[in-house]
């Protein structure tokens, strides 16, 4: 809840006063030092608390490095540069079978402090060595630091006459908000957050409810959780190779896909206790292909003023979807209709 309420109310900073740069590092170092703390609850309530802080400090972490990374370059490159992100995404979620095999009978509090404390050295290694998006200093009128940044990049090739002008034209001082209002008051671009809202939550219920539901499978969970995180190396390499493709049949193809794999799951039941395994891999491998086209796909369909926000909520509409995940999962713990059936007819 967390992260998707966060969505809405910080959010528009990387696109006005914060920029990428520093949502990344205050959003990395926040969650880092609140995953630290969490291991000092006393109860419940407190315990609650501070994942709600969790979740509302990750919320921007994957938009923010998305955007910063695709903004670096031109626009032919950004779908295969924006690839790239998802390989260091993946390597965390390979980590996360190991760290929790490794601590398989020690405290959960232990657990935290294994993936919290290297993500405050993270946070002060992307502080000294990212730098902000030019496209954005553009856009706030900061022309000269865009330019220096430019020109490192291309070696002092650059002629400054190549941007001065549009950026002049372009350049605005945002208010807070101002992003959020553009995407609600322009008719083309609330059409089009409404059609990637809808998209993301049913790829996002399936995203993170297929691993989610492991221990429904009758299989080593720790073996499944590294299968599933295996599976998104051919995930972001397929979607590499799908730079020349239309974005649209891409998600079709790849959604309608994971979707049958989940009802075939769902009618299975537990009558083929391994091809039921190998269906909900494939369903997963789809889907994943299909999160990272879409989230490449969304950064391409808004402009530089509003793409933060946009990528940022339709990342909520993901959590979302993911939300009702558990309660799903744990309702198929006795019939499967009720989590692979329901979440192969959303993602349909």
């Amino acid at each position: 809840m967390g992260c998707f309420v966060a969505g809405f109310l910080i959010a528009t900073f990387g696109d006005s006063s914060l920029g990428r740069k520093n949502m990344l590092f205050l959003s990395c170092l926040t969650i880092s030092i609140a995953s630290s703390i969490i291991i000092f609850s006393t109860n419940i309530w407190l315990y609650s608390a501070l994942k709600l802080m969790i979740g509302f400090c990750r919320s921007s972490i994957g938009t923010c490095s998305l955007v910063l990374l695709t903004e670096r370059v031109c626009k032919e490159w950004r779908f295969r540069v924006g690839v790239l992100e998802y390989i260091w995404y993946t390597l965390g979620f390979l980590s996360l079978p190991g760290i929790a095999y490794v601590n398989i009978d020690a405290s959960w509090k232990s657990l935290y402090l294994w993936i919290s404390i290297p993500g405050i050295c993270y946070s002060i290694l992307a502080y000294i060595f990212v730098t902000e998006s030019p496209r954005w200093l553009l856009m706030q009128a900061r022309e000269k630091e865009a330019m220096a940044l430019l020109n490192k990049a291309s070696g002092g090739t650059l002629n400054p006459s190549q941007l001065t002008e549009p950026a002049k034209q372009s350049a605005s001082t945002f208010n807070l908000y101002s992003s959020i209002k553009q995407l609600f008051v322009n008719s083309w671009a609330f059409k089009r957050l409404l059609a990637t809202l809808m998209l993301g939550f049913g790829i996002g219920m399936v995203y993170y409810g297929v691993p989610l539901n492991v221990g429904n499978l009758g299989f080593n969970r720790y073996l499944s959780v590294l299968f599933y995180a295996l599976l998104e190396i051919p995930a972001f390499i397929t979607t590499y190779f799908l730079h020349n493709c239309r974005r649209k049949p891409s998600l079709l193809a790849f959604s309608i896909s994971s979707g049958i794999c989940c009802l075939i799951c769902a009618g299975i039941g537990n009558k083929l206790p391994i091809v039921k395994p190998a269906l909900a891999l494939v369903s997963f491998f789809c889907v994943a292909t299909s999160f990272d086209v879409f989230l490449i796909y969304v950064v391409e369909l808004f402009p530089t003023s509003v793409r933060n926000t946009a990528t940022s909520m339709a990342r909520q509409a993901m959590v979302f979807g993911a939300i009702f995940s558990p309660f799903l999962i744990s309702a198929g713990r006795k019939n499967d209709l009720f989590s692979y059936g329901i979440f192969g007819l959303i993602i349909l």
